[in-house]
């Protein structure tokens, strides 16, 4: 479907569930005056097409033919709809709530009702300063201002007025702490996100240079609920990208206990909650706390339970995504590829459901995934269509460490199907790639070539050779700091192992994950 400008009514009916329909029809039918029956058959037109068909409604409409008429009807009936969930949602969260109450403040205001005015003032700031909202927080001392100079300061004090200042500049030194957090952290992200984990020491460097920030000294310089979620945030994902685990757990479980002893704040905003828990279930995997994975991932599962009626599509597609993500994941972590294997249909079927709509990022990673349990399964065929979805969409090479991994697991699977006048071309565009991006790991300088020498094999026990020289060379890099996080999202090593003993590599994998469970009794 096009994402012009004429299908976004289409595309907005079709978002609606079927409550909203509902309401958005009873709605119409006391808000609507004149048109009321047009906006309906309108509105029900388009929700009766599978695929958006505009001319199909036109001729439906024959009295709307007048120019311009019908784009002006169907702009009128996106607002109405509009209008329609913003009543029905009206307290769906806090933030809608406070805004409500804060326009009943300025109603009662414009009324000359100004105790009434100043009661629902009051009342809303209690609201914002238990959920820690500072911008609603500022905005009432902005209304209580208009309330001390309507007559003239007559009704006020000097002390009040003293009091109203030091808690307006405490406020905004909530909101500037928050913000100079915010930015930390989006530097730090915005790092992790699109060049991946660090690779070398002057990456190390700059990613130091990041967390060197005075705030980060001291948890104490992080003054609300808010900014102490950020400090720990902050420093679980540089432990992540510089690949210290042990001290990233430290601050995800810091960053769960924090948000789990403030239910009130989670309910608010459950997909941070669901996003930690997430990051705590791959922590702990790369740590081998498997029996700890487990209390994680029910408390995962008991999400959906949480939100109850205030779910959103925008939270089911950051549930859906984190949860399967963090699901499929420690299934191949752990060697279980039967478990992994079953949950591809559900995870295919939300892909579609959610298209164009969940974070890059995250379908690269889920694609990934696929294409690794297809691998592990023998199923290269899919493997290798899976992993072309990703490599084919352009949006998706925004994360290089994702994209440089799918071009050697891409190479892997051309050696597995035997497509061996394909790996020339393949392996020429995959150079060019890793060139131009100029940030490579041993580890694809090392398997480039590897595939070169193996391509060239004409006997089996040269091929053998070249699969026992790379899993020597692998061992070495696996000791790596560095190198270790190429081995995460797919097991080089053990593959390179399962070739030289002829193994099954899901079998291997399975094997290694229950010697590091004894190892760890």
């Amino acid at each position: 479907m096009s994402k012009t400008s004429s299908d976004l009514l289409y595309r907005f009916i079709k978002s609606l569930t079927a409550p909203e329909k509902r309401y958005f029809k009873l709605f119409a039918g006391r808000h609507v005056i004149g048109q009321k029956n047009e906006y309906l058959k309108l509105f029900e037109a388009f929700d009766k097409q599978e695929n958006y068909n505009e001319p199909l409604v036109r001729k439906s409409f024959r009295q709307l033919k007048a120019r311009n008429s019908f784009a002006i009807a169907k702009n009128r009936l996106y607002d109405t709809i509009l209008r329609s969930l913003d009543s029905y949602h009206s307290e769906s969260s806090v933030d809608v709530l406070l805004r409500s109450q804060l326009h009943y403040t300025e109603i009662l205001f414009k009324k000359s009702l100004y105790e009434e005015s100043l009661k629902m003032l009051l009342k809303t700031r209690k609201l914002a300063i238990k959920y820690e909202k500072h911008p609603v927080v500022y905005e009432t001392y902005q209304w209580e201002k208009k309330l001390i100079e309507k007559d003239g300061y007559g009704t006020t004090t000097e002390a009040l007025i003293r009091e109203l200042l030091e808690s307006e500049l405490l406020t905004l030194d909530k909101m500037n702490n928050y913000s100079e957090f915010w930015n930390i952290k989006s530097r730090l992200f915005f790092m992790l996100n699109r060049y991946g984990k660090v690779r070398d020491v002057s990456e190390l460097r700059n990613f130091k240079t990041i967390i060197d920030n005075i705030l980060l000294k001291s948890e104490d310089s992080a003054h609300t609920y808010e900014t102490r979620y950020l400090y720990n945030h902050i420093y679980s994902a540089y432990y992540f990208g510089i690949g210290d685990y042990a001290s990233s757990y430290k601050y995800i479980k810091q960053h769960l206990e924090l948000m789990e002893s403030n239910m009130e704040m989670l309910k608010d905003e459950p997909n941070k909650y669901f996003a930690a828990l997430t990051n705590m279930i791959y922590i702990c995997t790369q740590l081998s706390k498997y029996k700890e994975i487990y209390k994680w991932l029910e408390k995962l599962n008991k999400i959906p339970d949480m939100l109850g009626r205030k779910s959103t599509e925008d939270l089911e597609i950051k549930l859906f995504s984190s949860s399967k993500s963090a699901e499929i994941t420690l299934y191949i972590q752990t060697g279980q590829f039967k478990k992994a294997e079953l949950l591809i249909p559900e995870i295919e079927a939300g892909l579609k459901r959610y298209k164009n709509k969940i974070n890059k990022i995250r379908e690269a990673s889920l694609c990934l995934n696929i294409s690794t349990v297809h691998f592990a399964m023998g199923n290269f065929n899919d493997s290798l269509k899976w992993l072309n979805r990703l490599l084919n969409d352009n949006l998706l090479d925004a994360n290089q460490d994702i994209y440089a991994l799918a071009r050697m697991l891409d190479l892997a699977i051309h050696l597995e199907i035997g497509n061996t006048e394909l790996i020339p071309y393949t392996l020429r565009s995959v150079q060019r790639y890793l060139t131009k991006r100029n940030r490579m790991y041993r580890f694809e300088s090392v398997f480039l070539d590897f595939v070169k020498v193996i391509s060239k094999a004409k006997t089996e026990k040269s091929k053998k050779q070249s699969y026992a020289s790379l899993y020597e060379e692998l061992i070495k890099l696996n000791n790596d700091p560095f190198e270790k996080p190429v081995f995460e999202n797919f097991d080089f090593l053990t593959w390179a192992e399962s070739k030289v003993t002829g193994r099954s590599f899901a079998e291997l994998v399975e094997e290694h994950v229950h010697e590091k469970m004894n190892q760890n009794k």
